[in-house]
């Protein structure tokens, strides 16, 4: 999957109350399944004596057996209503996800409750209207898809790997070891020329890891 694609620009959250029930949208970027069920679990320890925490994401799924007719990962959508009614807690959640078309996103609505029953309609909406005042407080951003590159390089061609990837504006950390190691988040779709380019400036010298 190499399209651009929707999702929000930082974690983020938005409250407010009904009928003496308070609604705190919880939402953040999240690239797999596993950070989405740790920020899941994170929150619901946060809140723990909240009356509902109730989850939704679409993102990436972790397992091998689902990829794309392209081999790209197929998106794995998740909701639960923990505890609310069948279909009025979650469900909303996810529907305002897809309907924006987001991805690499989780939410978690933390609920507590104010005494008096919603009904069925008035949860819908009250889910509803966290998941999307939660997505506004935290923007939208078109993003392309990255990959992982681990590069490996002597002290002496250390320099020069570090220099192409600041001129390329990647996303980098570097470890000053024994040998240099850059772990880098490259698009995609810059992969195949970033890979030429550090081979030719280091004559082949540079080890790289996808």
């Amino acid at each position: 999957m190499t399209d651009p694609y929707r999702t929000v620009a930082e974690r983020s959250r938005s409250a407010f109350q009904i009928r003496g029930s308070e609604f705190i949208g919880h939402v953040a970027r999240a690239e797999s399944v596993e950070s989405a069920e740790a920020f899941i679990e994170a929150i619901e320890e946060e809140y723990s004596d909240a009356t509902h925490n109730v989850p939704a994401y679409r993102v990436p799924s972790d397992s091998s057996e689902e990829r794309s007719s392209d081999g790209g990962a197929m998106l794995r959508e998740y909701a639960s209503d923990d505890g609310e009614p069948t279909g009025s807690a979650g469900k909303p959640a996810l529907n305002v996800l897809q309907g924006q078309d987001l991805q690499n996103v989780v939410i978690v609505i933390t609920r507590y409750y104010g005494g008096t029953n919603l009904g069925i309609g008035g949860l819908v909406r009250a889910y509803s209207r966290a998941t999307s005042e939660a997505i506004e407080a935290a923007g939208v951003i078109e993003e392309k898809p990255h990959q992982q590159m681990s590069l490996r390089c002597t002290y002496d061609d250390s320099g020069t790997v570090r220099g192409i990837l600041e001129s390329v504006g990647v996303d980098f950390e570097a470890n000053y070891d024994e040998t240099v190691t850059f772990e880098v988040q490259v698009p995609i779709d810059d992969v195949e020329d970033l890979e030429e380019r550090l081979r030719s400036a280091t004559s082949g010298r540079i080890a790289i890891d996808e």
